[in-house]
């Protein structure tokens, strides 16, 4: 329990060594076998590359949140202040509407329940964001100094780890491989996939003309995380509400690209990205992903697989070991 808030930080750590522990390596050579400042400075590099980006991408997020809750409120007002002779006119008028019988729906105090409803979720937001400012620093130093003495002493604190295991070498193994592969295909298929998805979801918005795609843009990266979620989720709201305001063939191509092409895009480049190394099926990773962000965060859709990678090691060890009873208990059946 004493250690237990340090435990993102060092799985995080243990994650990103295994992935660059070969450019480290590297570095040690060149800078003929001088592995603390090898260590320091592959911990400098990544604090400079995850840092300068987020910085720049956080800022204009932040700037396009106000500007699109300033904007939206002012839409709103305007919708409210025109009436029937605007857009709520429009809105009862439509035969789609009208054969859904939506325009029996108040919109007028619904869109005014709405703008309530946003300004309390928007100061919210920044409450929340303000007071995790210094949690979110904490928690990167304390990433980087473990680390840096992983990079250091990884291999040493492996061996100690692997002393006191009552398990057979090549059971351990097993499970540092699992660890590494399911922390590649993390990286490499979800994260990556994501950032591509919200790329492409962010530069179709712009081209659409949607105000904030960046912002948008980050939601649709955050929300593809999540299996079964996705971009989508952004994306076909914003065809519905485009053709409703009259710009048919823009909400139908928007609807196609998130169809045809954002859809797929999972269906392409995870096999290339991932292949079969997390050997877990959809519907665990699913719960994991889902269970790991509620126990840890954000960053649980990385640790919520690896524990579950974890345990399905463990059972192939456990049916290994106890074949011959598990077979002999089927056959007494």
């Amino acid at each position: 329990k004493m250690i237990s808030m340090f435990l993102i930080p060092v799985i995080l750590a243990a994650v990103f060594c295994g992935l660059f522990y070969g450019f480290y390596q590297r570095m040690v050579r060149w800078l003929r076998g001088r592995q603390g400042l090898s260590a320091g400075l592959c911990c400098l590099l990544m604090l400079l590359l995850l840092l300068i980006p987020l910085y720049f991408i956080g800022d204009l997020v932040a700037q396009e949140a106000l500007d699109f809750y300033d904007s939206a409120e002012t839409m709103i007002k305007d919708i409210i202040a025109q009436g029937d002779q605007g857009l709520l006119g429009r809105l009862a008028q439509n035969p789609l509407l009208q054969r859904l019988g939506l325009n029996r729906i108040d919109w007028q105090s619904s869109l005014q329940d709405v703008l309530k409803s946003t300004a309390g979720i928007v100061a919210g937001v920044i409450n929340t964001a303000t007071k995790s400012t210094f949690s979110v620093i904490t928690n990167l130093f304390l990433t980087l100094f473990a680390l840096f003495y992983f990079f250091k002493d990884g291999h040493r604190f492996i061996a100690y780890i692997k002393r006191f295991s009552p398990l057979p070498d090549h059971y351990e193994d097993q499970l540092i491989n699992r660890f590494m592969a399911v922390s590649r295909a993390t990286i490499k298929g979800t994260m990556l996939i994501g950032l591509i998805k919200g790329v492409i979801g962010g530069l179709t918005f712009w081209l659409f003309g949607i105000r904030s795609p960046i912002l948008w843009g980050v939601i649709m990266a955050i929300l593809s995380l999540i299996p079964m979620v996705g971009a989508w989720l952004v994306m076909y709201p914003a065809a519905v509400v485009l053709m409703i305001t009259g710009q048919v063939w823009q909400g139908i191509v928007l609807f196609l690209i998130a169809a045809l092409l954002v859809g797929n895009i999972d269906n392409v480049l995870q096999p290339m990205l991932v292949g079969r190394e997390t050997g877990m099926h959809d519907l665990l990773i699913f719960f994991s992903t889902l269970g790991g962000i509620s126990m840890f965060g954000v960053m649980g859709f990385l640790i919520g697989p690896i524990i579950a990678a974890f345990f399905l090691t463990v059972l192939d060890f456990y049916a290994i070991e106890f074949r011959h009873q598990l077979e002999g208990a089927k056959k007494s059946r």
